[in-house]
């Protein structure tokens, strides 16, 4: 269980800085401040559980390590379903920490960084639009993650590179959608906030999904045409 249990801490993380920036300090540090604080805690993490999990914290890169070879399908499962207990629990404690203000919180009023699109939220982008951007922001989140996690990539600089495509993502999509690319720091925030987010969950699922699979597949493509290049050239 070390690495379900890794998993677990480490989505329990994500969801708590980053949607508790968004939540708790989104007035004072905007965009950016929310972006660095996605983006910095998944690099804590990608060196503090990397070593044992690989510290994909995201049923989407769990899948996109399946669909590319690199993971069987039951350890998919069985990190999928720590991934989001871990973010079910990051959104609790969240939860429980809003409500402590002695002014008192409304959770369904004024949510835990939750993902949607639509009339009233951020940007006011329509769903066509959210979805787009979530496959294929998470396409090119996971084919960066599958790459740089690669044998022939750079393990020592693979976490910064990692939160570092996470902020500009989260920069250029916060306004859009709140940034998902990770079905389960979609789920967390839902389960409490409730109807209006629940209602919209379906997308931060399929859309990330979709885009991992996407990424495995182009991932796999690439490294069987090098590996074939490399044969022909030494016949």
């Amino acid at each position: 269980m070390k690495k379900e249990i890794a998993e677990f801490i480490g989505t329990f993380t994500l969801v708590l800085f980053g949607c508790g920036a968004a939540a708790i300090a989104g007035d004072s540090i905007g965009i950016l401040g929310i972006s660095f604080a996605f983006g910095l805690a998944l690099i804590a993490m990608a060196y503090g559980i990397g070593a044992i999990s690989g510290c994909h914290i995201n049923p989407a890169v769990s899948l996109g390590v399946f669909v590319s070879g690199q993971m069987s399908l039951v350890e998919m499962l069985r990190y999928m379903a720590a991934q989001c207990a871990g973010a079910i629990a990051g959104a609790f404690v969240l939860m429980t920490l809003l409500q402590g203000q002695l002014a008192g919180y409304d959770v369904a009023a004024s949510g835990l960084g939750q993902n949607g699109w639509g009339e009233g939220y951020m940007g006011a982008y329509n769903m066509h639009a959210a979805f787009l951007f979530e496959l294929v922001a998470t396409f090119l989140f996971v084919l960066v993650i599958l790459g740089v996690t690669h044998d022939s990539g750079h393990a020592a600089m693979a976490g910064l590179a990692i939160g570092l495509t996470l902020v500009v993502i989260h920069i250029v999509g916060i306004n859009i959608t709140g940034v998902s690319v990770n079905p389960a720091r979609s789920l967390g925030p839902a389960v409490f906030v409730g109807e209006g987010a629940l209602s919209q969950l379906w997308l931060f699922i399929a859309a990330p999904l979709a885009g991992a699979v996407l990424a495995g597949l182009a991932h796999k493509c690439v490294l069987c045409c090098g590996s074939c290049d490399g044969k022909k050239k030494k016949k």
